[in-house]
């Protein structure tokens, strides 16, 4: 009985000392580091309206990403990322546009949008790498699953460009599409967001 307790014990201890070194192996293979956007962010939103197309644009935002990089640095994993805009950045040429922009967003009660990454897979091809995430996109306090895809490409200062677009119905999210010219000029309900961030490591 003894005997067996004994051996019992040994391999626990070596069970243990097993998971110690693979958790030490993974996080020296695998390592994770935290990237902020830095400079202006590009966000550009197109649409469509009755008489022509028009865009609204913003270089005010901020996003964190935490990446997951090989032993040669490869990039390959993506933990987490959020995003957060204020409403009220976003421009076009028409300020009666903008003013009812903001007012069918309710900017006043909800100032920003936002985008959480909630689980994300990377397929590495060189210094490039696709994006395939799944998060939440909140717009005028109505938050909605979405599938995003991106392309980013690691620069030689080891800074991360992140760029892709996203379609989307402004009535999903409980925005009424703007009208300019007392109603003359309608907006279409469909939307694409474009966005072009860079990251570097903190």
């Amino acid at each position: 009985m003894k005997r067996f307790q004994s051996r019992l014990h040994v391999i626990r201890i070596a069970a243990l000392t097993f998971i110690i070194y693979s958790v030490s192996l993974f996080n020296t293979v695998h390592a994770q580091t935290t990237y902020q956007t830095a400079g202006p962010v590009k966000i550009k939103i197109q649409g469509t309206s009755n008489i022509h197309d028009w865009e609204m644009k913003t270089e005010k935002g901020n996003s964190t990403a935490v990446f997951v990089t090989d032993a040669n640095g490869v990039i390959n994993g993506l933990t987490s990322l959020t995003f957060t805009m204020p409403v009220e950045s976003l421009k076009s040429e028409h300020s009666g546009l903008d003013k009812n922009a903001y007012k069918a967003m309710q900017s006043s009660k909800y100032a920003s949008l936002s985008f959480t990454v909630s689980s994300a897979s990377i397929k590495p091809a060189g210094n490039n790498f696709q994006v395939f995430s799944k998060g939440k996109l909140t717009i005028s306090g109505v938050t909605r699953d979405v599938d995003v895809t991106g392309t980013g490409t690691v620069n030689p200062d080891k800074s991360i460009a992140l760029n892709g677009s996203y379609k989307l119905k402004m009535t999903s999210y409980n925005v009424t599409p703007p009208s300019i010219m007392l109603g003359a000029i309608k907006t279409g309900d469909d939307i694409t967001v474009n966005f072009n961030l860079l990251y570097k490591a903190r």
